[in-house]
């Protein structure tokens, strides 16, 4: 029996709806399993809840993959569909069928053509739309939802559809559609054929091609399972399984990668849902292995992200040696790592602008994320914006979503500095639900990381330590070192901005000692200012001049006007009295010409509490005047709470923010939490999708309430929808 139970299509470009699936079972989902039972269900709460309440353990907990196949999805639901479909005429369920075939698993809008050549009569679709199950459209049959689709080609006898399947094979004869006449006549074949598994083979080869991941996955799937040769069989399921992951169905990916032993696909999994430490290794063996040259640069950019994510980035130099044995180019950012790591700094700055440089419109999204990276280690902040949007568009239109939220992972650095932090959040947030959806933890662990560092700036103490506890779990049970020491790095700004200085001194001394999979260079290289800052504040300026040391060393050799500003800023807290003053004005000329504003703005606070310090009360006031604006324009409310105590302490006025405008109240958080209560939904239900506990929404809530100045959520809804 034909019957190939795959998803009917969906949009793969878009992001998928948030999670709202109920009720959860007990314990509670994890935010990845409910985000891809959505994406699973299309959305649907019915077929959702069905399949929570059916979960194992390890499923609920991420641990294994979800079931896919309709049947195992949602029986229950598909079981009542399938009688209300059994109920209509012949005729009308015929006509169903035909058009359930046409859109499900693969679209190829061929109905009208078939019903055509067929000579078939519509009219008995009037008894479909009058049972409420589909109606006709311009183009065809519109279905009620996606269940009922499945369930009318489920309906339908084996022998039904394959007679169905080759009807539309038969009428699909244009120019571009030999992809799907293709499918339509593996999915009508009795039983295994070499020769129809090689048709299929060769057009899933067109579709990867064509950048239609979905389309090739569905192809290399029936080739696997009509082709009578057991090894090629195997070959055809590892290549189904790298589109389904590239098309965003990782549950799909992982069942199928289980049915193969191919390295550079359990290197690729690995890489983006389980331990990054295996993923390098499994990644450099089938890069050495590797036939095609283009397969095995590919493979070394993946290892390259691998040696990223861990934190050891040692490892680069293997990854480089290994392109050199295949007489390979070392791809995207792997050369100027290797020198970063070896301390060639000069070389590794000339590498690293090679690379960022290489960010036009339209190129390989995994490259273009290089650049990103490459820009990111210069301190471009603007060319790491601009690579890493380009990487995500490519991504969209090479119909990759998977790649597209890993790309907005390293967007977030760029936002940060550059104190876009409401647009940031907002971002990294769409991204965070991409990620979860798609099967992308690790991705999820680096975005919530990010979110981390956002509540940190914006001085929201409950969402910061929720993501970063959320991160450093996953991070460390996976061998991620960048979000576990951008996790630590976020709770010790936290501290800092708070005037906690010995915790946030002890944080990033800490971070400072972590190997890979814990900690990470890169991280704690960024983090130098703010540990230096600390480490001055609590008398131990000899840690501070060590870590300053190979802070300096780079941003001399980079030439970054940001670097060499912190760096400036760094030598000012360490001097003595008026000494620091010049430091002080240094590091703002060198502000002038940089991006990272936020920072600029802290810069101008020390500086004016140095002023202060020294009886220069003018300048001191207009600096922190200055540095209030703009941390009120980045809502950062704990650095504005300082320039207004540094502004009391001489005698100056320091007014509150003002405005009825709740948006220029509420920080980006709280303005979210407060339009889901607005529209109705619980604490529970608004903690689900922001991936936050209840009693963080509810410390949010009573923010919300306080900085508005009301007692209820009926007063919200009122205030809100006269702002609307």
């Amino acid at each position: 029996m034909v019957t190939p139970a795959n998803p009917p299509p969906r949009n793969r470009t878009s992001p998928p709806p948030p999670p709202h699936v109920a009720p959860s079972p007990d314990p509670p989902l994890r935010p990845g399993p409910r985000a891809r039972i959505t994406f699973l269900a299309y959305g649907d709460p019915r077929a959702g809840a069905e399949l929570a309440l059916r979960l194992t353990a390890r499923q609920a907990a991420g641990l294994d993959p979800l079931p896919t196949e309709p049947a195992l999805l949602a029986p229950e639901l598909l079981r009542a569909h399938r009688q209300e479909i059994r109920a209509l005429p012949d005729d009308t369920r015929l006509l169903l069928l035909l058009a359930a075939a046409d859109q499900y698993p693969v679209a190829t809008h061929a109905f009208l053509r078939a019903v055509a050549a067929a000579r078939l009569d519509t009219r008995p679709l009037e008894a479909a739309e009058a049972a409420g199950v589909a109606h006709a459209g311009a183009g065809g049959v519109v279905f009620r939802d996606h269940w009922t689709t499945i369930a009318a080609y489920e309906a339908g006898s084996p022998a039904d559809r394959r007679d169905v399947h080759r009807l539309l094979a038969r009428v699909l004869g244009g120019s571009g559609e030999t992809a799907r006449r293709s499918w339509h006549r593996g999915a009508g074949a009795l039983g295994p054929s070499a020769r129809l598994a090689a048709e299929l083979g060769t057009a899933a080869r067109r579709a990867r091609t064509a950048g239609q991941p979905a389309l090739a996955r569905a192809l290399a799937e029936r080739a696997a399972a009509l082709c009578p040769d057991p090894g090629e069989a195997a070959r055809l399921t590892a290549r189904a399984a790298a589109d389904a992951w590239r098309s965003g169905e990782s549950d799909r990916s992982r069942r199928l990668a289980a049915r193969t032993d191919d390295p550079a696909l359990t290197g690729l999994l690995a890489l983006r849902c389980g331990n990054a430490s295996e993923a390098f290794d499994a990644l450099l063996t089938a890069a050495v292995r590797q036939d095609r040259d283009t397969d095995a640069a590919e493979l070394l950019a993946l290892a390259t992200e691998a040696a990223v994510y861990t934190g050891d980035l040692r490892r680069c130099r293997e990854a480089r040696l290994a392109a050199h044995w295949r007489g390979l180019a070392p791809p995207g950012a792997l050369p100027g790592l290797a020198a970063a790591v070896e301390g060639r700094y000069r070389d590794a700055r000339d590498l690293l602008r090679a690379t960022a440089g290489r960010c036009g419109p339209g190129g390989d999204p995994t490259l273009l994320i290089h650049a990103g990276i490459a820009a990111l280690m210069l301190g471009d902040h603007t060319h790491a914006a601009t690579a890493t949007l380009r990487a995500a568009a490519s991504a969209r239109a090479h119909g990759t979503p998977v790649t597209a939220a890993q790309a907005l992972e390293f967007r977030a650095y760029a936002d940060f500095w550059t104190g876009r932090t409401h647009a940031a959040e907002a971002a990294a947030r769409d991204a965070l639900e991409q990620a979860y959806a798609t099967g992308q933890d690790n991705g999820a662990c680096h975005l919530r990381a990010a979110l981390a560092m956002f509540a940190a700036v914006t001085g929201d103490e409950h969402a910061c330590r929720d993501h970063a506890r959320a991160a450093r779990a996953h991070a460390l049970a996976h061998g991620l070192g960048l979000p576990a020491a951008l996790a630590q790095w976020a709770l010790a700004f936290l501290d800092l901005d708070a005037g906690r200085f010995p915790a946030a001194a002890a944080r990033l001394r800490a971070l400072a000692c972590s190997g890979p999979g814990h900690g990470h260079r890169a991280i704690r290289h960024l983090a130098t200012p703010h540990y230096v800052e600390a480490a001055v504040r609590t008398g131990d300026t000899r840690a501070a001049r060590a870590a300053l040391a190979d802070y300096h060393r780079w941003a001399d050799a980079v030439r970054s006007p940001d670097d060499l500003a912190l760096s400036a800023r760094c030598r000012a807290l360490l001097a003595p009295g008026a000494e620091a003053v010049e430091h002080y004005r240094t590091a703002l000329d060198l502000h002038a010409r940089g991006t990272r504003d936020f920072e600029r703005a802290r810069t101008e606070l020390l500086f004016a509490s140095a002023l202060r310090r020294l009886r220069s009360r003018t300048e001191a006031r207009d600096r922190l005047h200055s540095a209030l604006e703009a941390f009120e324009s980045f809502g950062a409310p704990q650095c504005a709470a300082r320039a207004r105590a540094e502004l009391r302490a001489l005698g100056a006025p320091a007014a509150a923010p003002s405005g009825a405008d709740p948006a220029a109240l509420l920080t980006a958080q709280q303005l979210t939490v407060a339009r889901m209560a607005a529209e109705g939904a619980t604490n529970r239900e608004i903690a689900d999708r922001l991936a936050l506990s209840p009693r963080t929404i509810d410390h949010h809530l009573r923010g919300v309430f306080a900085r508005l100045g009301i007692r209820s959520r009926i007063e919200l809804v009122r205030l809100l929808a006269e702002r609307d």
